[in-house]
């Protein structure tokens, strides 16, 4: 793949606050997959993947019409009733099909799953007859191939089955399995390094001081990583020194295709993460028009791409979903998404100003989307009460119990 360009995160001259939706379309513009492909990859292993390649059926699935019921098998359609049917000696099952032809006027026991023998094209449900003394005595109408499975229905031979892009899951892996497809090319999993700075920030384990706190972004945000499928890299926690955020970064460069970084990304004298950028790499510092969240930093460093999230763990969620997660999917192959929303009733009170997009820790209870008592970013108890988060977007809104509102599930960003 080829590499991005420096320049991929510039802003355009004049631009001062930028808007959630051209942020957005500004990233989606300027990133392209960075990761090379694994080909002939088992389906044993294919799990959280993605796919490099689109993928083509080898077979029909069913490869051959199968009775949807247990019952008996005749030639359709059945129009005059009542009517007797001589029953052929044998049956078709799943695991042994029966090989002859049933002649006209016939029929045979046939199981659910079972191949439809030569000469018939319709199953009569067993409850629907009755069998006397080798006969088949039936009361009802039944039009042509009822109750049968036909051959290709669900997928016929060379059509296409997967996309290029698609994140394989257990449902995927059925469908590959299930016309015979044994291994696929994939993209190689992104490898995305998360790196924590600040010297109130503690590692969880360690001995802190009353002005210190434990670190909350690096294992949030690594197991974010590992959630969405992709390779993490713990680049660990590091102080506010210049020295040691530039040696941190050099390692992610090294042994990523991105760095994740939280804290230090705004203009303060202790912002190391921002400063080294500048001096060694290639910023942009996008000042996102959302709250929580606002400074965004996004950055070259040594060819390797650099998302600066706030240090707050509740604006650093917020915009690592938002932003972060749809641009780890297209440099992982996945391609740009936007999250599934749903338009549900609020059952909460809101005055919102104008001039910003707001996100909101909401969940759904019956049928109603409510959100966290507390909008503030460092009340971490909010991310896991909620379930998703609801967008206002840059107008002013009063939203009332019962005015709609967009809820994002967690799930949408691949959660």
């Amino acid at each position: 793949m080829k590499p991005l360009r420096n320049d991929c995160f510039a802003l355009p001259p004049g631009v001062n606050w930028t808007p959630v939706d051209e942020a957005l379309e500004r990233l989606h513009a300027r990133l392209h997959p960075v990761v090379d492909v694994e080909h002939s990859v088992p389906l044993a292993r294919v799990n959280g993947r993605i796919l490099a390649s689109d993928v083509y059926a080898p077979r029909s699935h069913p490869p051959s019409s199968n009775s949807a019921v247990d019952g008996y098998a005749l030639a359709g359609p059945l129009t005059e009733v009542p009517c007797v049917l001589p029953l052929v000696e044998g049956r078709s099952a799943a695991g042994e099909p029966y090989r002859e032809r049933v002649a006209a006027g016939q029929a045979i026991r046939i199981l659910t799953g079972a191949v439809i023998p030569a000469g018939t094209d319709t199953v009569v449900l067993e409850e629907d007859c009755e069998v006397v003394d080798g006969q088949l005595h039936l009361q009802g109408t039944l039009k042509a191939g009822a109750n049968v499975r036909q051959a290709g229905e669900d997928i016929l031979a060379q059509d296409k089955i997967l996309t290029e892009g698609t994140r394989l899951t257990p449902t995927e892996i059925s469908v590959l399995a299930s016309v015979g497809v044994e291994s696929v090319d994939v993209y190689q999993r992104l490898r995305v390094g998360v790196l924590s700075t600040g010297d109130e920030v503690k590692p969880v384990g360690s001995a802190v001081s009353e002005w210190q706190i434990y670190d909350a972004n690096l294992p949030m945000l690594s197991a974010l990583v590992e959630q969405l499928g992709y390779q993490l890299v713990n680049l660990g926690h590091v102080l506010d020194r210049a020295e040691d955020v530039k040696a941190a970064l050099e390692r992610g460069a090294q042994q990523c295709d991105l760095i994740l970084t939280s804290g230090g990304i705004s203009a303060g004298d202790e912002d190391h993460v921002s400063k080294t950028l500048k001096a060694h790499g290639d910023i942009s510092n996008w000042r996102i028009a959302i709250k929580p969240g606002r400074p965004l930093a996004l950055a070259m460093y040594q060819g390797t791409p650099v998302v600066g999230l706030p240090g707050n763990p509740v604006a650093a969620w917020v915009c690592a979903l938002r932003f972060g997660a749809p641009a780890m999917a297209l440099l992982a192959g996945r391609g740009w998404f936007e999250p599934q929303a749903y338009v549900m009733p609020a059952n909460f009170h809101k005055n919102k100003k104008p001039g910003r997009s707001e996100m909101l820790r909401a969940r759904v209870r019956d049928g109603q989307v409510e959100v966290f008592g507390s909008e503030g970013s460092g009340r971490v108890t909010g991310l896991a009460w909620s379930e998703g988060l609801v967008e206002l977007d840059e107008s002013a809104q009063q939203i009332e119990p019962g005015t709609p509102v967009r809820f994002m599930p967690y799930a949408s960003f691949g959660l």
